[in-house]
């Protein structure tokens, strides 16, 4: 790309009340806009200035990063066009959360309690003790600097708390990867460190070996067993598996296809948590195994196989044994009092939550040593690296991945 600049001098001439006529000498780079072609002039006070100025366009354009900066969007306009962009690929509830978080970053942030601030709201008048504080919404996204973003994440940390800073740094940085790919503004580096003083809680988890145990009841419960050992041996979240449908299961392709969820009311959405969350998940041979065993005493939606993980209904008492209303959602308490929390009274295990055994899924795979990139693919990850977590050749491999839970769970031997 060519472009070239020159810097002339300007002498500018002004009166002053007193009659005295002052000579302001002048620095005038010129150049014409790499977009648009217009022509620009800036003026300085110093050849430096108008040198360094000159540098730091010619850089930018070379590096193909140049935009014009007097159309570059405030961070404000960058959130609102990201929050658009999300639309139609998370789920509803997915995008309420991220407008709430945002809002942390678009500010102004109201200091004050949660009463002044109704009362805020509907007046517009600050509470007396209450205050507005700026956060990043006003400034142009060609301004924004590393050390603006350390000083807006060590006010919000102090306001708000550090998880809220550091799930509202995760969402800033998703924005200006939009506003660089769409805009041509280049993001500017994330501040290191931010937020590694927080203790984080580890999370409870069962062991492989006690996995292993639960999987092992779970092939000799042919009514339950399936329910509670799937998300060990898919990953899946729970309101992934209790929207699965047995047209999501390709015994032919031997995986497990998650394009939907279950919300809590029982009702599907034909949308993942987020993007990433829409994948193919393969089957092991545990898994293929009690999903063929249990496709076969599965309730039906009439007559037809529907959900794999529905509600029982309930059995129609002798001479004619039979499930009457089976086939329908399944609500997720009643997944967790019916299936999930007994099991572990009956063998006499640590109890976990459901969403724990995705954890286990996550762990054990990487403890068997696979790669990250694929790891993040099969859970669904959508804050794995870029690289990795769109490496479509990483779904190859699949198949050995979860041939991995088998052998760390020593599961049929």
């Amino acid at each position: 790309m060519t472009f070239r600049t020159n810097i002339t001098k300007r002498v500018r001439r002004r009166k002053l009340k007193s009659g005295e006529v002052v000579k302001q000498l002048r620095y005038v780079l010129n150049y014409r806009e790499p977009i648009s072609g217009d022509r620009r002039q800036e003026f300085y006070e110093t050849l430096k200035a108008a040198e360094a100025r000159r540098n730091d366009l010619t850089a930018k354009v070379m590096s193909d990063s140049y935009a014009d900066e007097r159309k570059a969007p405030t961070v404000g306009q960058a959130v609102d066009h990201w929050i658009a962009d999300r639309v139609g690929k998370v789920k509803p509830n997915t995008l309420a959360g991220y407008k709430v978080v945002v809002e942390h970053i678009r500010g102004p942030y109201f200091d004050g309690s949660a009463k002044d601030k109704l009362a805020w709201k509907a007046s517009g008048k600050l509470p007396k003790g209450c205050r507005l504080v700026a956060m990043l919404g006003e400034i142009k996204t060609s301004e924004l600097t590393t050390a603006r973003i350390r000083a807006w994440h060590r006010d919000l940390t102090t306001l708000s708390g550090q998880y809220t800073a550091n799930r509202a740094k995760s969402h800033l940085i998703s924005i200006l990867a939009l506003n660089e790919e769409d805009f041509r503004v280049r993001a500017p580096s994330m501040p290191r460190g931010l937020g590694r003083n927080r203790v984080k809680t580890k999370k409870v988890i069962l062991s492989p070996a006690e996995i292993g145990k639960l999987v092992e009841a779970a092939r000799n419960d042919p009514e339950h067993g399936l329910y509670y050992a799937f998300p060990f041996l898919a990953g899946t979240r729970p309101s992934e598996q209790l929207g699965l449908l047995w047209e999501d299961v390709d015994f032919d392709a031997n995986v497990i296809r998650i394009r939907r969820i279950q919300e809590r009311d029982g009702s599907l959405t034909n949308m993942t948590k987020t993007e990433a969350g829409t994948r193919d998940i393969p089957m092991s041979a545990v898994l293929r195994s009690l999903l063929l065993e249990w496709r076969l005493r599965c309730p039906r939606s009439g007559k037809a196989l529907h959900r794999v993980f529905p509600g029982p209904g309930r059995l129609q008492p002798w001479p004619k044994v039979a499930r009457i209303g089976g086939g329908g959602p399944l609500l997720y308490q009643n997944y967790r009092s019916r299936y999930w929390e007994p099991v572990f009274a009956k063998l006499g295990m640590p109890y976990v939550t459901p969403h724990s055994a995705r954890h286990s899924f996550i762990s054990t795979l990487q403890a068997e040593g696979i790669e990250v990139g694929l790891v993040a693919k099969l859970a669904g990850h959508a804050n794995a690296t870029v690289t990795l977590g769109h490496y479509t050749q990483a779904v190859r491999g699949g198949e050995a991945a979860v041939a991995a839970l088998d052998r760390a769970y020593a599961v049929g031997r």
